[in-house]
């Protein structure tokens, strides 16, 4: 029978799925349903991101539930044609889509999304990111249903059970196997409907996911109640048929309670620990971004992400939208226009009125842009393993059912092919990594210390050598200290200077715009930031120029470098003076060092000059290699060889500004911010500056996550077999089975929390 529904079905070549993932759309959808997404006004309210090229929007699909759901939907582009890439939030229940304007719209994304069957939840409730409950009081009437029928048709069936007497048998007996089939009719045209629709519209799709075995062992048991209660004259097995759906039902609410319960969301204010400039009064004051409102007057910087859709107010932007859209052609905007968020202002700094609160989720997948082109070795083989299972799963099914059937069994024969249907669910495998990485990102979050995706945890346990930047990560950017030595700074040339400087958020300039203690600034023209090397631009018809010695082409008048880092400076084509910076190191510096140095190698690589050499030796010790007036394409130079040549696994630490390409480079890179905007999409993490004393408790969790991993996936196996080895015989009743399945996914996941929450505790970090 298995072969075929099969072989009916196209299905013999399932094995295949990852080039066929889906090719038809056999479910028609109502042609008006949708045509009010035609508005563009509405659309505009729901979408995250567009260009005119590409769109960005995330949906809600509350159908959401096991690993081939997540499967499916990150393959949507094989489906339909416009879509660019997708990428699944599994605890959220959302996916994020880019989709080509050219090829498809809003509209049809939507439509091909409940041709497969997950319908978005769209409503005015999602443009406040609010999520409905109206899918959970539905699966609560049917529990409520299911459990009141199964109830009763357990009561009803005692004369069989007990066997009272040929009376009761024949006369009162009968009466109750027909009380008991209206009792089911319910529960299986009602309250089962969303395992038979699952499973049909993954069917119709070419797709065979975790409900097939599930709507067949109800299917099966229903129709085997219908044979022994009119071919038989036996009351069949509708309490069976009835309790599997039931706990079933029971087991996915609970599981979902069990997800929003151990929240791991990573939402922008997870990710993000950064602010902004926020107008108050005659001021700018920094505000975190989650505090963001409408209406507020922001401040951003060369270099620094838009942190929420908005207005120009004041200002020149040239935006970069790679990280958004990949177009590496800036954006120029006019005064009037919006600018969404997630670009980067590469000119002079803007002020903007925020439109649209900070869109948290949509950050977020901004960050991991990248990793839609990235192969997700360990997510793509517990998908690949979750979906043979239930090919594996028809196969022992069928097997044990004929073994049975020529052994005469035909009882045993129908418990084990019911059971081993039910029990035998692969959920709990993909669970065992995700909800133990979720765990983690949340904790490591508690902690000021934020990754961009899961598998960063497992880079993180491999590393063996560590590489730091200098000034703004082993030294503190908001305490640094400057002398100038030069001529006479006018009062007028004091303004251009620090209007220029104020542009830029490098910890050199902002330590030079302390010092020259300028309350007002005027706009800056032409305003460039050569990373490495300085700042330049045009103020009315003054050309100004400040920066590392070889940037300003300084010949004279130039200090003893050995004494701190140096800013140049030259105002109209003259060199004036130079500003000696003298740094003030992280506490706690020491202490991470010798906590590191057992099981790391460590590497010095600065832009600066060698002024702190002497110091940093002292502090570092050992062997311990330092580089110095490194420009960024030489630190790039750097980790690949200590990659490729060396063959180390490298984690490069900066401070996400001069140090993109190295941070890219490396095994994983890690900014560490301060109270600024100034993060890289080149980051596979950031941190607070206030946690780097807590650097060597990330590594050793991040070690203890992937022990975690490997731990509830053994476990989650051996589950999985055991409760097989009981089916394959006939001894777990269908109901039995239908408990174990889902209590299985959530001791899983009881598990993987309690673990991650006792070994971060066990290594002093919150939870």
């Amino acid at each position: 029978m298995v072969y075929e529904i099969l072989n009916q079905n196209d299905l013999c070549e399932y094995y295949d799925f990852n080039a066929n993932p889906g090719i038809t759309q056999k479910i028609k959808v109502r042609a008006d349903k949708f045509s009010f997404l035609d508005d563009a006004q509405i659309v505009q309210k729901l979408i995250q991101f567009t260009d005119g090229k590409q769109t960005h929007a995330s949906y809600y699909l509350p159908q959401m539930h096991c690993s081939s759901c997540l499967w499916l939907l990150e393959n949507l582009h094989r489906i339909n044609a416009g879509v660019v890439s997708s990428r699944v939030n599994f605890a959220r229940k959302e996916v994020f889509v880019v989709f080509d304007n050219d090829k498809t719209t809003f509209r049809k994304v939507v439509e091909t999304l409940t041709a497969i069957g997950y319908e978005p939840h769209i409503s005015l409730q999602d443009m406040g990111n609010v999520k409905p409950s109206s899918y959970n009081r539905t699966r609560l009437l049917k529990i409520g249903i299911a459990g009141f029928c199964f109830a009763n048709i357990m009561m009803m069936s005692l004369p069989e059970y007990f066997a009272i007497g040929s009376y009761m048998q024949e006369k009162i007996g009968t009466a109750f196997r027909y009380i008991n089939l209206l009792l089911a009719l319910p529960v299986f045209f009602y309250c089962a409907t969303e395992f038979f629709v699952s499973a049909w519209k993954g069917l119709q799709n070419r797709f065979l996911n975790i409900d097939a075995p599930i709507a067949l062992a109800v299917l099966i048991t229903f129709g085997r109640s219908l044979y022994e209660m009119f071919a038989l004259d036996n009351a069949g097995y509708f309490d069976s048929m009835s309790g599997i759906v039931f706990f079933m039902l029971v087991g996915r609410w609970a599981q979902d309670k069990t997800q929003r319960a151990i929240a791991f969301d990573r939402d922008f204010k997870s990710f993000f620990p950064i602010a902004v400039n926020v107008q108050k009064g005659n001021g700018f004051v920094p505000t975190l971004i989650e505090n963001l409102k409408e209406n507020d007057i922001v401040e951003v910087y060369n270099n620094e992400l838009i942190p929420a859709d908005a207005i120009l107010s004041k200002g020149k932007a040239e935006i970069d939208y790679s990280f958004v859209s990949g177009e590496s052609i800036p954006v120029v905007k006019e005064v009037g226009e919006i600018i969404y968020a997630g670009g980067k202002q590469l000119g002079e700094k803007l002020e903007l009125i925020v439109i649209k609160k900070v869109s948290q989720s949509y950050l977020t997948n901004l960050w991991n842009k990248d990793v839609f082109k990235e192969e997700k070795k360990e997510a793509g083989f517990l998908h690949s393993l979750s979906n043979y299972f239930t090919i594996i799963v028809f196969i022992i099914s069928a097997v044990a059912a004929i073994y049975w059937l020529s052994k005469g069994d035909v009882t045993t024969m129908w418990n084990a092919l019911t059971t081993i249907l039910i029990i035998a669910c692969p959920c709990a495998l993909l669970l065992s990594s995700t909800f133990t990485n979720g765990n983690v990102l949340r904790i490591l979050s508690k902690n000021k210390f934020y990754l961009r995706h899961p598998n960063v945890i497992g880079d993180m346990a491999g590393i063996n050598h560590i590489v730091f930047d200098k000034t703004g990560t082993l030294t503190q950017s908001n305490k640094l200290e400057g002398q100038y030595a030069g001529t006479t700074i006018s009062k007028k040339n004091k303004i251009l200077l620090a209007s220029l400087l104020s542009q830029s958020t490098h910890p050199l300039s902002k330590a030079v715009f302390q010092y020259l203690d300028v309350q007002q600034t005027v706009p800056v023209a032409h305003f460039k930031n050569i990373p490495g090397k300085g700042v330049e631009g045009w103020i009315d018809e003054t050309y100004i120029k400040a920066g590392s010695k070889n940037f300003i082409e300084a010949t004279q008048n130039s200090t003893d470098e050995k004494s701190g880092s140096v800013v140049s400076v030259k105002i109209d084509h003259q060199i004036i003076g130079e500003f000696r910076i003298s740094n003030s190191y992280r506490l706690g510096l020491e202490e991470v060092i010798n906590s590191l140095r057992d099981d790391y190698t460590l590497s010095v690589l600065s832009g600066d000059n060698d002024a702190e050499a002497t110091n940093l030796k002292k502090i570092l010790k050992g062997d311990t290699e330092m580089l110095f007036n490194r420009s960024p394409e030489e630190k790039l130079e750097y980790i690949k060889y200590l990659r490729e040549v060396k063959n180390l696994n490298v984690m490069m630490i900066g401070d996400g500004l001069n140090d993109a390409g190295a941070l890219k480079q490396s095994n994983v890179g890690l900014a560490l911010a301060e109270e600024n905007n100034n993060f890289t999409p080149a980051s596979d993490g950031i941190f607070q500056s206030s946690r780097f004393g807590s650097l060597h408790r990330f590594l050793q969790f991040a070690k203890a996550g992937r022990n975690i991993i490997m731990a509830s996936f053994i476990v989650s196996i051996v589950y999985n077999i055991i409760g097989l080895y009981f089916a394959v015989q006939g001894l777990l009743a269908p109901v039995i089975a239908a408990i174990l399945m889902p209590a299985s996914s959530i001791s899983i996941i009881l598990l993987t929390y309690g673990m991650s929450e006792w070994k971060a505790r066990s290594i002093g970090l919150k939870t």
